[in-house]
């Protein structure tokens, strides 16, 4: 038997059978940021973007995407999701503008992958409302924060904990 959970033992892909899982509540939230010029920022800020409301679409994007998360990562799971929001905060001294997508579900299998692909449709909805006057954004630190549910328990994000 392979000791990997998405080969079989002839070495072919296969998605994980979470038939024998118990359901339980699982929420996972995700964070990232995107770093653009001054004039960028502040034209988001403000709201006065040629394109329109920058995180307005950016926040729909997010969603959109942690719901089609099964669509676009291999042998990822299709959840019902119960909830998915995204929001924005503003760090005005580096000109960055971080997003956090929390999604929840009663399955079989936890919502980490929603909420990372939630956090980075969002941020580069951004890239793209924003890239007619900054090429130069840098999306960056996407990582999960916190999940709760299933197995393995609750997990909370430490800055620098076991990173090169």
């Amino acid at each position: 038997m392979s000791s990997f959970t998405h080969i079989d033992t002839e070495g072919n892909a296969v998605m994980v059978d979470v038939s024998g899982k118990a359901v339980t509540s699982r929420t996972a939230v995700a964070s990232g940021r995107i770093r653009i010029s001054q004039a960028c920022y502040e034209a988001v800020c403000q709201g006065t973007m040629k394109k329109g409301d920058v995180l307005g679409v950016a926040q729909i994007g997010g969603i959109m995407g942690a719901k089609r998360t099964s669509d676009l990562i291999p042998l990822c799971h299709i959840l019902n999701l119960t909830k998915c929001g995204v929001q924005f905060f503003f760090h005005d001294e580096t000109q960055e503008i971080e997003a956090q997508c929390t999604v929840r579900c009663d399955g079989k299998t936890g919502v980490e992958m929603e909420a990372l692909t939630g956090v980075s449709v969002a941020l580069l909805t951004v890239y793209d409302m924003c890239k007619a006057m900054d090429k130069s954004m840098c999306i960056q630190d996407i990582h999960l924060i916190e999940k709760t549910g299933g197995k393995s328990g609750h997990f909370q994000y430490k800055k620098d904990s076991d990173m090169p």
